[in-house]
């Protein structure tokens, strides 16, 4: 089965500083019929403008990944870690038992990015912190594993049984994943256009497949995928 949730029906909020969509239910914007996809819980598109950003707060039980499109940002947590990370850059924070950390745009320009929340396997582990960077090559004109239960193929490791893949398409370049009956794939566009088993998508768009062999994708139009590969 495939579902097609297009990007203008994704929630939306606009703080001045700080514009965000979100694909599934999240602070003042609630759908019971997004509440999530198997574990993965939140997709929020942010761009958050210059000398501006998230300050203090915490998080507890929640896998949280980071994909930087455009600019830069700031991440500080009570773990004591320090960092910037900038396009290519995946970070993952186990909030685990509890964490506080901050989140700030010191860039000159607005910040672009995917926050992504998976809700883990196990609950109340000591909170971690671990940031990769892919390059385009990484993922130009294929799936690229950028996040994992085990780390493999040097992907951060997240504590559930789920993969991560991001992939650049355009052209003539395509892709196939292989999927079991016991398996879901969520498919989010970030930018440019591209087709997903027969589905033409924007940026923004997005495609849950259930019951499904494979996943195609394919006819890019300088397109930034990611491909999430989830238990039922």
């Amino acid at each position: 089965m495939i579902t097609v949730r297009k990007s203008s029906d994704r929630g939306h909020a606009n703080h001045g500083w700080l514009d965000s969509h979100f694909s599934f239910s999240f602070a003042e914007y609630y759908d019971p019929e997004h509440m999530g996809f198997g574990p993965l819980r939140v997709i929020n598109e942010d761009r958050i403008q210059a000398g501006t950003g998230f300050g203090t707060h915490g998080h507890k039980d929640m896998e949280i990944i980071t994909y930087i499109l455009e600019g830069a940002l700031a991440h500080k947590d009570s773990m004591g870690t320090g960092s910037v990370i900038r396009p290519g850059d995946v970070q993952r924070m186990s909030a685990g038992s509890g964490v506080r950390h901050s989140e700030f745009n010191d860039a000159p320009t607005e910040t672009h990015l995917l926050q992504i929340w998976i809700m883990p396997n196990v609950a109340g582990i000591a909170p971690s912190y671990e940031e990769k960077n892919f390059s385009r090559a990484d993922k130009d004109g294929k799936l690229r594993l950028i996040a994992s239960s085990d780390g493999r193929d040097g992907s951060v490791m997240m504590h559930q049984d789920a993969s991560l893949y991001a992939g650049l398409f355009d052209g003539a370049q395509s892709a196939t994943h292989p999927l079991t009956a016991q398996r879901l794939a969520y498919i989010h566009v970030a930018r440019g256009k591209v087709t997903v088993n027969g589905e033409k998508l924007n940026a923004g768009d997005a495609v849950k497949i259930s019951a499904e062999t494979e996943v195609r994708i394919n006819d890019g139009e300088q397109a930034e995928v990611l491909l999430f590969d989830l238990p039922v």
